[in-house]
C-alpha cells in the first residue's frame, strides 16, 4: 500500500487531476496482487455508480444551481445587506451573512467563494479593501457552504460511511452559525483597526427588514422543508433531492419568474458537468479504496492511533491535524471520500458519534480548500481578484484562527452539535 500512497503523491504533485490520480495509483495495488482478478478495478468503478443513495448527489447539484439561476442570489444579497450592514467592515460583513443563507442553496464551497467573489470582490477593492483583507473574508465565508442544509459534503460524507443525510443536515445548523458569528467578530475587530466603514450608516428599519426577508423568504423556506420532510418520513434522502429540483423550478418559474429558457439551459449545462466530475471522482475513487481495505489499512491506524492515546477528544484532534494537512493538496471532496471509509471506523470504536465526527470532519475537509498550495477556492478567489498568494495567506490569517478556534470547541462540546439532530430525530 506504501507504493501506492507514493504514486498517488506523485501524480497529484505532477498536476494530474484527482479522479485519474487515484485510479492509476490504484490500479498499481492490483499490479502488485496478480492473484486478484484483473477485472475487480473495472467492477468497482461501475458498481459504487450503481448506489441508490448516490441519486441525491446528481439531484442536489441540479437543484442547488437552479436555484442559482432562478433570483434567488440576488434577494439574498439584499438580505444580508439589511442584516449585516451596519456592523463593522461593511461588504466584509454583508459577505458573511450571505454566505451563511446561501449554504442551502449552492451546496459548495468553491461555488460559493467564486461566486461572491464575482458579486462583491471588485466592489470590496473599489471600497478600499486591500486584495489579500478581501480574498481572505470571501474564501473562508464559504465555509458555511457545505454544512447548511443540503451541502455536499454531507452529501458524501452520509453515503459513504452510512451515516443518516437527515441527522447530519439538522447538525450543521448551529456550527453554521458559530462560524458565522466567529468570522463576524474577526472582522469588526480587524475592520476597526484598517478604518474599513460599515455599508450603511443607520439601522435598518423594520419595513426594511420585512421587505428583506420576504424577498428571501423561498430560500430560507428549503432548509426548513428539507428537514421537516426527512424527520417525519415524507422523503428519503434521495427523494428530497427530487423534490429540491421541483421547488427550485418552481421558485424560479412562478415564484420570481426569472427563470426562462437561457437560464434553464445553463443551470443544466453546469449541473452535466458538476455531476460528472462528481461521479467520475466517486467511481475512481471505489479502485483506488479497494486496496484500503483489503490491506486493513483502518485497522492498522487505529491499533497506532490507540497506542497512542485513549482520549477520543485526541484521536479527534489528531485526525483534524492529519486532515488539515492532507487539504494543503487535495479538494475538500475527494478527501472525503478517500478518508470516511478509514477514519469512521476508528472513531466508533471511541464511542464518537459518527453525526458529531462527520460535521468536524467536513469542516476541517472544507478549510483546506482555503489554504496553500492548492486551495481549489483559494485560487478561484485570487485569480478573480488578481490577488497574490502571499498577501491573501498573510491576510486571511485572523480567519483561519477564528474557525480553528470554533472547530477545537465542537470537537470539545459535541452537545451543540448534536442539540438539533436529537431534537428533531431523537437521541440515537
Amino acid at each position: 500500500m506504501l507504493l501506492v500512497l507514493i504514486a498517488f503523491t506523485v501524480l497529484l504533485l505532477a498536476g494530474m487531476p484527482v479522479a485519474f490520480a487515484l485510479a492509476i495509483s490504484g490500479c498499481v495495488f492490483f499490479l502488485q496482487h496478480p492473484e486478484l482478478p484483473s477485472t475487480i478495478p473495472i467492477q468497482l468503478a461501475i458498481s459504487e455508480t450503481q448506489n441508490f443513495a448516490l441519486l441525491a448527489v446528481p439531484l442536489f447539484i441540479l437543484a442547488g444551481n437552479l436555484m442559482n439561476n432562478a433570483g434567488i442570489t440576488r434577494r439574498l444579497l439584499d438580505l444580508a445587506a439589511v442584516l449585516a450592514g451596519r456592523l463593522k467592515g461593511g461588504l466584509a460583513q454583508v459577505s458573511i451573512a450571505l454566505a451563511t443563507l446561501m449554504g442551502g442553496v449552492s451546496g459548495s464551497a468553491i461555488a460559493d467563494a467564486a461566486m461572491q467573489s464575482r458579486m462583491l470582490g471588485r466592489e470590496m477593492l473599489r471600497r478600499g479593501f486591500s486584495p489579500g483583507y478581501a480574498a481572505g473574508v470571501l474564501s473562508y465565508g464559504s465555509l458555511m457552504t457545505p454544512i447548511v442544509p443540503p451541502g455536499i459534503g454531507f452529501i458524501l460524507y452520509g453515503t459513504v460511511g452510512q451515516v443518516s443525510i437527515g441527522r447530519l443536515f439538522a447538525a450543521g445548523l448551529v456550527p453554521a452559525l458559530l462560524l458565522w458569528a466567529a468570522l463576524a467578530l474577526t472582522i469588526s475587530l480587524t475592520a476597526r483597526r484598517r478604518g474599513y466603514a460599515p455599508e450603511r450608516a443607520t439601522p435598518p428599519s423594520a419595513a426594511e427588514i420585512g421587505r428583506a426577508l420576504w424577498g428571501g423568504a423561498w430560500a430560507l423556506l428549503f432548509p426548513v422543508l428539507l428537514l421537516v420532510g426527512l424527520r417525519f418520513g415524507v422523503f428519503t434522502p434521495s427523494e428530497i433531492g427530487a423534490f429540491a429540483v421541483v421547488y427550485a423550478l418552481g421558485v424560479g418559474f412562478f415564484a420570481y419568474r426569472v427563470l426562462r429558457r437561457a437560464t434553464l439551459k445553463e443551470a443544466l449545462e453546469g449541473s452535466l458537468v458538476d455531476v460528472g466530475a462528481v461521479m467520475w471522482l466517486l467511481a475512481l475513487a471505489a479502485v483506488f479504496g479497494y486496496g484500503i481495505v483489503f490491506e486493513r489499512v483502518p485497522e492498522a491506524i487505529a491499533q497506532w492511533v490507540v497506542g497512542v492515546t485513549d482520549s477520543a477528544h485526541v484521536v479527534l484532534i489528531l485526525i483534524v491535524l492529519v486532515v488539515l494537512l492532507a487539504g494543503t493538496f487535495m479538494e475538500g471532496g475527494p478527501l472525503i471520500i478517500m478518508l470516511t471509509p478509514i477514519f469512521l471506523p476508528i472513531v466508533t470504536q471511541y464511542g464518537i458519534d459518527p453525526v458529531h465526527f462527520g460535521l468536524v470532519f467536513v469542516i476541517a475537509c472544507t478549510i483546506g480548500n482555503f489554504t496553500p498550495p492548492v486551495g481549489a477556492a483559494m485560487f478561484a478567489v485570487l485569480q478573480i481578484l488578481r490577488c497574490p498568494v502571499g498577501d491573501y495567506t498573510r491576510e486571511s490569517m485572523p480567519f483561519l484562527i477564528a474557525v480553528s478556534a470554533v472547530t477545537l470547541f465542537l470537537v470539545f462540546v459535541p452537545e451543540v452539535v448534536l442539540f438539533v439532530p436529537n431534537l428533531l430525530f431523537g437521541a440515537p
